[in-house]
């Protein structure tokens, strides 16, 4: 198997917890250089001989580095995306990838030129739940689908100072949580046919927002999703509904609060969900069963980048993908301005 070196840029909560693990568990691939000015000695440990760079201009300038991880903060994506394509790598961008269409359709554009590989990291396309959900969508059992909700509720009363919460470009939870719920619904229906949506700010010393509901009408199907940071008591992660049956799910995927415990993929227990919290289906005629939900498998993400690169197979998340939910993201940010339903173009 071919291993290919791998650059981090960026080794804040995203790059430490979400991204290095995922990549040290692809044996195909081997975390070389981080450029972090915030980076510890002691945090690399578990990545025996990488390399730590306050700039990412030595990663981009190595010709053993194959692959390049952007983890910054969103206005950064771009420019730092753009200059890695330049120097010939195969980029990987955290979600959400940028902060226009724009940009996202010039790095596609470019990528293809240069014949690079390019992905956005939209992880929870693996979360337990989700895989779930498709598989019971995708096996008829809830007939037409014509009612998706999808929630992404927190308890988090404090503001937090970082700069996810602070009035910056890309800032606020439509921009982090939401783009994750945006790429689910666009994966399980397309693209929509307008967006409806409402934000608002309700923390005291918020500076961003910090809940919302969007609205996707996908003609015969309705996707609503929402998020909140002061939900004490969360309701289903999702309701799904069909002309056969219904999907109910509560709680949330185990892999993040794993991570932050230091848990890695081939651990006992990886990526399993609780039973308490598998989903019900419910069918027309009333009956009730439980399905157990399907492990969840973040580090599936860059066992399919490894591939990309090493095959010339597909990406695992497409930049054209990426950038369908960033367009939803502006329609979405425009409706909640005007106050009213935005088309889809």
């Amino acid at each position: 198997m071919q291993r290919y070196a791998v650059g981090l840029i960026g080794y804040g909560l995203g790059g430490s917890v979400f991204h290095a693990p995922m990549i040290a568990a692809v044996p195909g691939l081997r975390l070389a250089r981080v450029a972090s000015r915030s980076a510890t000695p002691e945090a690399l440990r578990e990545y025996p001989g990488v390399l730590r760079d306050d700039t990412p201009q030595a990663m981009l300038e190595d010709p053993d580095i194959a692959l390049v991880v952007v983890c910054t903060p969103n206005a950064s994506h771009y420019a730092l995306a753009k200059a890695a394509l330049l120097a010939g790598k195969h980029v990987v961008v955290d979600k959400p990838f940028v902060l226009s269409s724009a940009e996202g359709e010039e790095l596609a554009a470019l990528a293809q030129e240069r014949g690079l590989k390019l992905a956005v990291y939209h992880n929870r396309r693996w979360d337990g739940d989700f895989l779930t959900l498709r598989q019971a969508a995708a096996s008829g059992e809830l007939g037409a689908i014509h009612t998706f909700r999808a929630h992404f509720d927190r308890y988090a009363p404090q503001v937090k100072v970082r700069w996810k919460e602070q009035a910056q470009p890309g800032a606020g939870v439509l921009w982090d949580l939401g783009s994750h719920l945006i790429d689910q619904a666009l994966q399980l229906f397309g693209v929509p046919r307008s967006v409806t949506a409402h934000l608002s700010t309700q923390r005291e010393g918020a500076q961003v927002e910090d809940a919302f509901e969007l609205v996707l009408d996908h003609g015969g199907t309705m996707a609503v999703l929402h998020a909140g940071a002061l939900v004490r008591a969360p309701g289903p992660r999702y309701q799904v509904h069909g002309t056969l049956g219904s999907f109910v799910k509560h709680g949330i995927d185990p892999q993040e609060d794993a991570l932050k415990a230091g848990k890695r993929p081939g651990d006992p227990g990886w990526g399993l969900d609780n039973p308490e919290s598998y989903a019900t289906i419910t069918a027309a005629d009333g009956s009730r069963r439980s399905v157990a939900t399907l492990p969840g498998a973040y580090e599936a993400f860059y066992q399919g980048m490894h591939e990309a690169i090493a095959q010339g197979t597909e990406v695992p998340v497409a930049a054209e993908q990426a950038v369908d939910v960033i367009r939803v993201i502006e329609l979405a940010l425009r409706s909640h301005r005007e106050r009213r339903t935005i088309d889809f173009a």
